[in-house]
């Protein structure tokens, strides 16, 4: 599995509180990503961990390659931001 470089991925899980937080934020500012369902596809995980170097969950990658594990909604609004996504 590749991540697009041209969007937003996030790797996330149903069950997961800061996943489903993340994904509404994502959602509320319309902004429009890749939604990665380890649930779906558990394999994704390892694309996860290599991208973040850890386990936890969610791991956003913007499209400057950098990424975000468990962001709180002031960091992913910020990078928007910067990104001018916002």
């Amino acid at each position: 599995m590749s991540v697009p470089s041209d969007t937003i991925t996030m790797f996330g899980a149903a069950w997961c509180r800061d996943c489903r937080r993340t994904k509404a934020q994502l959602d509320e500012l319309g902004v429009t990503y890749t939604y990665v369902d380890l649930e779906a596809d558990p394999a994704a995980a390892d694309v996860a961990r290599d991208i973040s170097g850890r386990t936890q969950i969610p791991v956003v990658v913007y499209p400057d390659a950098t990424h975000h594990v468990e962001p709180s909604n002031d960091d992913v609004a910020a990078k928007l931001r910067e990104l001018s996504l916002i």
